[in-house]
């Protein structure tokens, strides 16, 4: 039976909204990659904005995409781009194939090449992270078949806690007029990756249950998704191994991305020395035996999959 709650509205992406969403994220991600900020070596600097070995970084919304793309992004042949607004809200199209691939896929290369151009990174490697990709492997598999891909999984239960601060699936942001960067409503309207026959049960369960429905969904398909694929394409790294052991997290991504040169390396193993130890764990303070119950309502089988409830 089709549920009669719908989907947090969409931007529709006619082409007013898509030229948008696309001069707004140029203009941000300018203003993002100022901490990343460095001079493109001559040697580097190409004419073309081809989109070539492209690194996908995916996961669940806090879980540790937001600094594996910063560590990625010190590397100085990577020109890394912080959740593209416009491919952003393609990907919803993807998935629900509103719009045909071969649309979609001019829309990522050209976006993703005015970014380059807009950086004037041309010639360096293109790397993005965007939780959303998490849903699309396959159609990213087809656009560019040279991509790589890594994973950052965490512990569901402190990935509920820390997205549950924010107000993005929050009851009360509901009717706030607030968006996400791809033109999503905040609030409680289920989203595009809630089963369908599940609709109405998302908007009435609490903003913990929420988020952690959120994070089985994104890891679980992004697991699925990426287990299809080459193993020398993709690379799974568990968050708390991360923030434990910065150090073997460094080489294991510069093997992966086979960065040759020490200057990388050494960039790496700076931006992973700066992991929080106490961002893990969390949700044992934070989490009542009600909260955790419903966290676990929504997660379990999947949190016992990934050894977190051993």
């Amino acid at each position: 039976m089709t549920s009669s709650t719908p989907l947090a509205p969409h931007t529709g992406l006619s082409a007013v909204k898509a030229a948008k969403l696309a001069a707004v994220g140029l203009v941000a991600d300018r203003k993002e990659r100022r901490e990343l900020e460095r001079p493109v070596p001559a040697a580097n600097r190409k004419l073309s904005l081809k989109v070539e070995r492209p690194i996908f970084i995916l996961g669940a919304p806090r879980s540790g995409t937001t600094f594996l793309g910063s560590c990625v992004g010190a590397l100085p042949e990577v020109s890394y781009h912080f959740e593209p607004r416009l491919t952003k809200a393609v990907a919803r199209c993807v998935y629900e194939g509103s719009w045909t691939p071969q649309r979609a896929a001019r829309y990522f290369r050209g976006y993703y090449g005015a970014l380059l151009a807009a950086s004037g990174h041309g010639g360096l490697r293109f790397a993005e992270k965007d939780p959303e990709n998490c849903f699309i492997v396959p159609f990213l598999t087809e656009v560019f078949p040279d991509a790589v891909f890594l994973h950052v999984y965490r512990d569901g239960r402190d990935v509920a806690v820390s997205h549950a601060e924010q107000p993005w699936l929050n009851a009360s942001s509901t009717g706030s007029g607030k968006s996400g960067r791809g033109g999503t409503p905040w609030g409680a309207a289920p989203r595009f990756w809630v089963e369908p026959e599940r609709r109405d049960e998302f908007s009435r369960v609490s903003d913990l249950a929420r988020s952690a429905w959120m994070w089985r969904r994104f890891t679980s398909s992004a697991l699925t998704q990426l287990a299809e694929l080459p193993a020398d394409r993709v690379r799974h790294l568990r968050y708390e191994d991360i923030v434990s052991r910065p150090a073997e997290a460094a080489e294991a991504v510069a093997d992966f991305l086979q960065v040759g040169d020490a200057a990388g390396r050494q960039a790496l193993h700076a931006r992973f020395g700066k992991a929080r130890p106490n961002s893990v764990g969390r949700w044992r303070a934070r989490l009542d035996e009600n909260d955790l119950a419903d966290v676990r309502a929504q997660a379990e089988p999947l949190l016992t999959e990934l050894g977190y409830t051993t």
